[in-house]
């Protein structure tokens, strides 16, 4: 049986929308706005995220998310007024200020099949830290790949010192699962990580138990 589809929209308009933010799948034209943010957020992001910082790695890296079938990038934009869900580059239909760039999630090494899981990367760009965008974005990344996407499973793997992750994926409802010593090779080297995952059937007896509540 094919994997079902995963066909790119046919404009940059916002898969989803949350009350302060937007996610969207990211094109080739989003290279100046999001290599500006990333270089703004350095201080931020290193030692554990090293996005694109120059239009030449830019265009390396969406392509890959672009083209791989087995990844999905999403751009997360901090929606500035308006609520109309049919927003396109970024701008709310009913507004005139350009919604703001606040972080990106990615989906890779997505497996469909029996086992149909994939594994998050994401980061907060500088301006965004600490205002829960990008805990609003994930729950809107979890939705979108356990509903149009028909993922079971979603892991994210994270360094123990990058508490801020940690924070974002314990908010989240994943659950811990394990640590693999020497996992993925970051800056240079072999480092430790935790092992977190989320599954579909935890999003349904969450929503279960919010409705008894």
């Amino acid at each position: 049986m094919p994997p079902p589809s995963t066909a790119r929209p046919t404009g940059p308009r916002y898969l989803a929308l949350g009350p302060h933010v937007g996610i969207r799948e990211i094109t080739h034209e989003d290279g100046t706005e999001f290599t500006a943010a990333a270089r703004a957020s350095t201080g931020h992001h290193r030692p554990w995220l090293f996005p694109p910082l120059t239009p030449e790695t830019y265009s390396g890296y969406a392509q890959r998310l672009i083209d791989d079938p087995a990844r999905i990038g999403f751009l997360v934009y901090e929606r500035r007024d308006g609520r109309d869900g049919d927003a396109s580059r970024g701008t709310s239909a009913s507004s005139s200020v350009p919604d703001r760039l606040a972080g990106f999630i990615n989906i890779n090494n997505i497996v469909h099949g029996a086992f149909r899981c994939g594994a998050l990367g994401y980061g907060a760009f500088a301006h965004a830290v600490g205002r829960g965008l990008l805990s609003e974005a994930l729950d809107l990344v979890v939705r979108h790949a356990f509903g149009r996407l028909h993922l079971h499973r979603l892991e994210a793997n994270i360094q123990p010192e990058n508490h801020a992750s940690l924070a974002l994926v314990r908010r989240a409802g994943f659950r811990h699962e394990g640590f693999s010593p020497a996992f993925l090779h970051v800056d240079g080297a072999w480092r430790d990580h935790e092992r977190w995952a989320l599954t579909s059937e935890m999003i349904v007896a969450r929503t279960n138990s919010r409705a008894e509540d």
